[in-house]
């Protein structure tokens, strides 16, 4: 099929990629010039493993294009999808104004029937209130062209989209007609998937799905985080805890794991509309609402314990401080809403001067921080824990866990170490020397 991914931010340019690859010609379109000159080169303006050796093999075979024709990317299209941003507004609901005007320049262009295909996150009724808005476009216009518009969620996670994309745990397909059923299942049919990975519903449900998903996932982050203060206050071990509730086959063990809170462009973003929607329909959500609290509360944890191991020494102003981990998880170059951020700013505020690393999201980190003053950005985090009073470990990169701890101690100016995701062992770092401070664990 002939598809059209309207936007080329993670989730264009993934899926993009990945259905030119299962044989369909794809157009991505974004109306940034510099962006599709790069794209155009196989250059990626993300990090994502897997991802640019994809788009250099499809553009190659003639699959894969980059334009910011609109006229020509949508009259050209069969199949055309919505992959465009729904940051928060103030008021923590979804910002549609990407994606009203991208329906205004559909329904503009439009010369025959079209299929349209929301895969941003999108409240739910969007496809409703989407359908009406270019229903009324076309009749201003003077067109009277049919057309459909079905949800298509992604469930891509960062730093594995690629695979999650090829191998999918299951695709929702909202449709109020039945007849887009088909035309959906066709795109992924060289997935070979069952059907039961193929799951049809109509497109409300198909919305508060993709919601509902990151809202579970969400909870079950906070509710170990929430766990992890009162295992310090009473001596418990949380990964004792997460490892004897996760053995529990109707718990499991996947987003049990305490640390100082998520981030990314999708957690934070998705309850914060949620919880924005239920109000609109007079009904509160107390459990997201707590969810939300304790993800702001748990993002000010490391600094906290930072501070509080300071208090004894003089303060953190004049101490350096080294920052291992940016990125909001490992295997991203996405800062959004990153723990790390709000970590940074917090302990310059308090005056101490910070070494960073991160392996693959220091250009972004370096862009959201230029502000800042006492910052030295550095090669790996060797040179990071050069004369540092601390580290703190904020994302838990594979790499740290091969790092020579011993080399580090010897070129500290301190001992302690500040583990912002358990990434290490408490009883091994103790034995290299280190002061080792970590979350939900008590303190020795």
């Amino acid at each position: 099929m002939r598809l059209v991914m309207i936007g080329t931010g993670y989730v264009g340019l993934v899926s993009g990629a990945c259905f030119a690859h299962l044989g369909h010609d794809v157009t991505c379109l974004d109306i940034d010039e510099t962006k599709i000159n790069k794209l155009q080169k196989g250059i990626s303006p993300i990090y994502e493993p897997g991802l640019e050796k994809l788009l250099k093999t499809n553009i190659e075979e003639k699959k894969l294009k980059f334009t910011s024709d609109v006229k020509q990317a949508i009259q050209d299209a069969e199949v055309c999808f919505l992959t465009l941003p729904t940051p928060s507004t103030d008021e923590g609901k979804a910002e549609l104004s990407y994606i009203l005007s991208a329906a205004d320049q559909l329904a503009d262009m439009m010369d025959e029937y079209k299929l349209i295909v929301i895969k941003s996150t999108v409240p739910p009724k969007t496809c409703h209130m989407l359908r009406e808005h270019i229903h009324k476009r076309l009749e201003s216009l003077n067109k009277h062209y049919n057309f459909d518009v079905v949800s298509n969620p992604e469930f891509l996670r960062e730093g594995s989209a690629v695979y999650d994309f090829m191998n999918p745990d299951r695709i929702i397909i909202g449709a109020d007609n039945e007849s887009c059923f088909d035309q959906i299942k066709a795109l992924y049919a060289p997935l070979h998937l069952d059907n039961s990975k193929l799951i049809t519903m109509d497109t409300v449900s198909s919305e508060m799905t993709k919601y509902a998903a990151n809202s579970m996932l969400a909870t079950r982050i906070s509710f170990m985080n929430e766990l992890s203060g009162l295992c310090e206050k009473i001596g418990a071990n949380i990964e004792n805890v997460r490892v004897g509730i996760g053995s529990d086959q109707r718990i499991g063990h996947q987003f049990l794991r305490a640390g100082v809170g998520f981030g990314g462009s999708c957690f934070p973003k998705d309850i914060r509309a949620l919880i924005a929607s239920s109000k609109q329909y007079d009904y509160e959500m107390p459990i997201l609402t707590a969810v939300e609290s304790i993800n702001r509360k748990q993002k000010k944890l490391l600094a906290q314990k930072i501070k509080s191991y300071f208090n004894s020494k003089g303060g953190l102003k004049g101490k350096t401080i080294a920052i291992w981990g940016i990125s909001f998880k490992p295997e991203t170059d996405d800062i959004r809403e990153a723990p790390s951020i709000e970590l940074i700013k917090e302990l310059i505020n308090q005056g101490a001067s910070l070494r960073l690393y991160d392996p693959v999201a220091m250009n972004n980190a370096q862009l959201e921080l230029s502000t800042l003053s006492n910052l030295k950005w550095c090669e790996d985090e060797y040179e990071a824990s050069e004369g540092a009073d601390a580290v703190a470990l904020v994302t838990e990169w594979q790499q740290f866990k091969l790092t020579d701890l011993e080399s580090i101690l010897d070129q500290m100016s301190g001992k302690a170490l500040f583990d912002g995701r358990n990434h290490y062992l408490e009883h091994d770092l103790r034995e290299k020397g280190f002061e080792y401070f970590a979350i939900g664990m008590p303190t020795s």
